[in-house]
């Protein structure tokens, strides 16, 4: 059950990251950071791995962009 929830916290975190890729809108990053953050501490009480492995992948693609711009852009 953990897992699951640990996936969809993770999709809410994916929300605000994807459009954070985009120029000009990357402090959207900040918001997901911290979102992807607590779905990896929910991943890690499960016994399954994906939706820890989700939360880690959005965790590197959120942090990388974010500086690539720099923290706010």
């Amino acid at each position: 059950m953990l897992n699951i929830l640990s996936v969809l916290i993770g999709l809410v975190a994916l929300l605000f990251a994807i459009p954070g890729i985009i120029p000009l809108l990357g402090i959207l990053n900040w918001i997901a950071v911290p979102i992807a953050v607590v779905g990896l501490i929910v991943g890690m009480l499960s016994s399954r791995n994906t939706g820890r492995n989700v939360n880690i992948v959005i965790l590197l693609v959120a942090i990388v962009r974010l500086s690539l711009g720099g923290g706010i852009f």
